[in-house]
């Protein structure tokens, strides 16, 4: 077999493959063994024929099909390590000979990890957030904390809605005296000031006791997703079933041993700010090393392959379905909701998608030129800290982490002593943050939305890494983008 390599631009370079005739017939006396059971021959029982009387009788095309898979699938992988390239997607293949008797030539026009000049990474000058807990802080946990302990209760005979209650209604609504699709409920529970309806739907109701009745009058806005009632007047019977109302407990003692291990209000009190200074501690950890990354990305000049991009979109996408469906909403449901399409939504996530690569491409160089490697030991101490919190299930984790996922574990620890590299050198300022309250990462939407904008390289996932290699040896010949000259 023989290689020239040809380098297109930066990012995408083409090998012209000459395989010899004697590899071209055996592949065809392979394809001959393959599909021999499904040709007819005249005079031979089904799977008899021989060779030369099925390239007589149907042409020696008939296995080239199979032939070329053959071929691609041996010498393709031979070819890149050949090169000395290291391919992110796909490559376009294009058979240019296919004749039996003469060599089998093709071309393979393949996009590649893009070459760029590192910047100066030593000695960067990077700012530190350093997230001040505050009473404040920590009054507010414990507000939630109340929130989420309150107990809803039917208010007292006689009561009226009031905002903040819940109303438990049935509802029947129409458009141009028409009942529509998903206009009618039985024992809905609204909270009032949720505006979980359109308009004013729900201040409307402010008022009404149980037993009572109103058609409650409302517009459905233009740009609402049921084309069959956007934009229209539409009118909604009413019925209140009950009212209810929340009950919060008082903060005290007895408080904090109803909801807590602690006794006192003031132990719970300091579990909180442990908890918050360990959050704020990680945040500020998070938030330096993705300002490191930063600073590097806004220097570097890298011409990123598309398939790159494109494989990073899909995976935020399947996050962002994970996280919706957590909510009991589908994919597509949330683009009817939203107005959006496919298109749209995969430019949602494309410049998170860029800059994640962007920063994983400098990354990666960088430890590679430093040579930086993870020890056995470092390893399955990574392992040991991400399964910690899964008790009895911990062991068995922990063996499918360091079996499948090894590479990604790999990936964390030498990404974490990059980072260590890079702040041995570098210039740190501390700026003081004072939030007026503690954002749950895990509920904030606006964290949800660009949850890998600038890629924390602490918790990566443990089902793929974006850029590891693909397994070319598997692909079949009707994977590959080819057109063939026979």
């Amino acid at each position: 077999m023989n290689v020239k390599f040809e380098k297109l631009d930066s990012k995408k370079v083409k090998l012209e493959v000459t395989v010899e005739a004697a590899k071209l017939d055996e592949a065809i006396r392979k394809s001959y063994k393959k599909n021999v059971k499904d040709l007819n021959v005249q005079g031979f029982r089904k799977g008899k024929a021989p060779l030369a009387l099925v390239k007589q009788f149907y042409g020696v095309e008939v296995l080239f099909d199979d032939a070329s898979d053959f071929l691609l699938n041996e010498t393709y992988p031979q070819a890149i390590v050949e090169a000395g390239i290291k391919p992110v997607d796909y490559p376009k293949i294009d058979i240019t000979q296919f004749e039996e008797g003469k060599d089998f030539l093709y071309t393979a026009e393949i996009e590649v990890y893009p070459e760029f000049e590192l910047p100066e990474y030593k000695g960067i000058e990077v700012e530190k957030p350093v997230y001040v807990v505050t009473d404040h802080i920590i009054d507010h946990e414990l507000e939630d904390l109340v929130q989420k302990n309150g107990r809803i209760e039917s208010k007292s005979e006689g009561s009226a809605i009031e905002m903040g209650d819940i109303a438990v209604i049935d509802f029947t609504g129409k458009v141009d005296g028409a009942e529509f699709e998903g206009g009618k409920g039985e024992n809905f529970e609204l909270e009032i000031g949720a505006k979980m309806f359109i308009a004013d739907f729900e201040d409307q109701l402010i008022g009404l006791k149980v037993g009572e009745e109103k058609l409650v009058k409302v517009k459905f806005p233009e740009n609402y997703a049921s084309e069959e009632v956007k934009g229209k007047d539409a009118e909604f019977e009413v019925k209140v079933i009950d009212v209810k109302a929340k009950e919060y407990p008082a903060i005290d003692d007895e408080f904090a041993s109803e909801v807590s291990e602690f006794e006192t209000l003031e132990e719970l009190k300091a579990s909180i700010r442990e908890g918050l200074e360990k959050d704020a501690e990680e945040k500020s950890k998070s938030e330096l090393n993705n300002n490191l990354i930063k600073a590097l990305a806004d220097k570097a000049e890298i011409d990123i392959p598309l398939s790159m991009i494109e494989t990073n979109i899909d995976r935020l996408i399947k996050d962002f379905e994970g996280r919706i469906s957590q909510q009991g909403i589908t994919k597509e449901m949330y683009l009817q909701m939203t107005g959006q399409d496919e298109n749209s939504i995969r430019e949602m996530f494309r410049d998170n998608a860029t800059k994640v690569v962007r920063n994983d491409l400098i990354i990666e160089a960088i430890i590679e030129k430093e040579g930086i490697k993870a020890t056995d030991e470092e390893v399955e101490a990574k392992a040991d800290e991400i399964t910690t919190m899964y008790g009895d299930q911990k062991g068995d984790l922990r063996e499918m982490l360091l079996k499948s996922n090894r590479k990604d574990l790999e990936m964390e620890v030498t990404t974490m002593k990059l980072f260590d590299l890079l702040l041995e050198s570098a210039k740190v300022t501390e700026k003081e943050i004072v939030e007026e309250h503690h954002h749950d990462h895990e509920d904030n939407e606006e964290h949800e939305e660009n949850d890998h904008e600038e890629h924390d390289h602490e918790e990566h996932d443990h089902e793929e890494h974006d850029h590891e290699e693909h397994d070319h040896e598997e692909h079949s010949h009707e994977e590959h983008s080819h057109e063939e000259e026979k």
